[in-house]
């Protein structure tokens, strides 16, 4: 089985020793994402935890383009949020986002995040 390391500068680089994606075979495994802006590598800190859970998903979705997929292929998803009050207004986005696809999910409240962000959300795709 192949194991590809995926790439692309439309989502925010990684911030330690790992990879923004791997494809092994046709699973697509997206590592954690927060709400960086990719082009200036600024966490976003609007206050606005409905838009900081739509740039992390764009930084999913732009990481599943560079390897082939889309939001359609997510089969699950991480979401790590540090404030279990704002679950409504995360889930709010998270539907509008998963639209025709609502993959497995987790939801766990978490002490801290990196660089202090308030949503963390990784994802596992299958392509055919």
């Amino acid at each position: 089985m192949s194991n590809i390391t995926i790439h692309t500068s439309n989502a925010p680089a990684a911030v330690g020793p790992y990879s923004q994606a791997k494809k092994a075979g046709n699973t697509i495994y997206v590592s954690g994402q927060l709400a960086f802006n990719p082009a200036t590598g600024e966490l976003y800190k609007g206050g606005d935890i409905k838009e900081e859970t739509r740039m992390s998903l764009m930084n999913v979705k732009a990481i599943l383009e560079a390897a082939g997929a889309t939001l359609n292929d997510v089969v699950k998803c991480t979401v790590y949020i540090k404030n279990m009050e704002q679950f409504g207004l995360i889930n709010e986005m998270y539907a509008e986002v998963f639209q025709d696809n609502k993959p497995a999910r987790v939801c766990v409240e978490v002490a801290r995040l990196p660089k202090d962000g308030n949503v963390e959300i990784d994802a596992i795709a299958v392509v055919e």
